[in-house]
């Protein structure tokens, strides 16, 4: 969903190694949809001795693609960021191929959770066989020949997301969790609001140069942008708040209101994303409910 800054121009290269920064080259999976821009980028850190950083979803095209930019180079290395089916699943496979170690938060797993009778809206997107071999925790080093990466935890968009900060390059891989092209959906039960504002905070208070992302093109001033993004998720709350006060009590009747101008293929994510703020409202003793918070329950204010 829109944000505060919404790229058009990013040239996805389908199948194509381009380079992005210094020793890094990314490759974007010919996977586009409305959760993905014009796909999934992968990442290739390094020169001689590599890391692969979201290896993708299962395609045969970007497998091979992935491959030939690989051929002569030793891959140690797969960090994944996190286990939604367009950023992990061909970790298993590249492994197979390659030897290589795979890193990550660890298994795919809700932030909260299920409610009584709740489902996971999200469940066929979860890779829940996924499982590292190393399971890093905040701030561990995986390294190579010529390249450090830091684990820097960020849950939010899922409980196991995970950037990656490339030592002494100030280049975060940032994932799904701070995208140029849209805001990262937070959706309930897998994600969490109040854990996303933290995770924003957390890199509020780094001093990275260069965000590359889990799709579209860099975000070349990451501190502006985070504060841009901060915002933006505040301005959701008021919103919420203020639907309340004008009369709404549903989600559905919220979601017309706020995300009027949003492409309606990405309003059952706005619902969610509204739910994930009324989960935050609630904890925060501003919003009330009978019962567990749901996209189809009634909320009031907190008098």
């Amino acid at each position: 969903m829109q944000g505060p800054q919404f790229e058009l121009d990013f040239k996805p290269a389908h199948g194509e190694a381009v380079p992005v920064a210094d020793n890094v080259q990314r490759i974007t999976v010919n996977n586009p949809g409305p959760f993905t821009f014009h796909g999934t980028n992968t990442y290739i850190v390094g020169r001689g001795s590599v890391a692969v950083i979201d290896p993708g979803p299962e395609d045969e095209a970007h497998f091979r693609a992935l491959m030939a930019a690989l051929k002569g180079r030793e891959v140690t290395h797969i960090a994944v960021s996190h286990t939604h089916r367009d950023h992990s699943p061909l970790a298993r496979r590249l492994k197979e191929a390659t030897g290589a170690i795979i890193v990550g938060e660890g298994l795919h797993r809700a932030a909260r959770p299920l409610h009584e009778g709740e489902t996971n809206p999200f469940a066929e997107s979860s890779d829940m066989s996924f499982a590292p071999d190393i399971a890093l925790a905040d701030g561990e080093r995986v390294e190579g020949d010529g390249w450090s990466l830091t684990a820097v935890a960020t849950p939010g968009h899922t409980a196991n997301h995970m950037a990656f900060a490339l030592e002494g390059t100030g280049v975060l891989f940032s994932a799904d969790h701070v995208m140029a092209w849209a805001t990262s959906i937070v959706a309930p039960p897998d994600g969490a609001m109040a854990d996303y504002m933290v995770s924003l905070d957390k890199l509020l208070a780094r001093e990275d140069r260069l965000y590359l992302p889990g799709h579209g093109g860099p975000v070349t001033e990451p501190a502006s942008f985070v504060r841009a993004l901060k915002a933006h998720r505040k301005m959701r709350e008021r919103a919420v708040l203020e639907r309340l006060r004008a009369g709404d009590r549903t989600i559905p009747d919220m979601v017309k209101v706020i995300y009027a101008s949003t492409d309606p293929r990405l309003h059952g994510a706005a619902a969610l994303s509204v739910l994930a703020h009324i989960e935050d409202l609630i904890e925060h003793g501003r919003i009330e409910t009978d019962g567990p918070p749901s996209l189809f329950g009634e909320f009031r204010l907190v008098l």
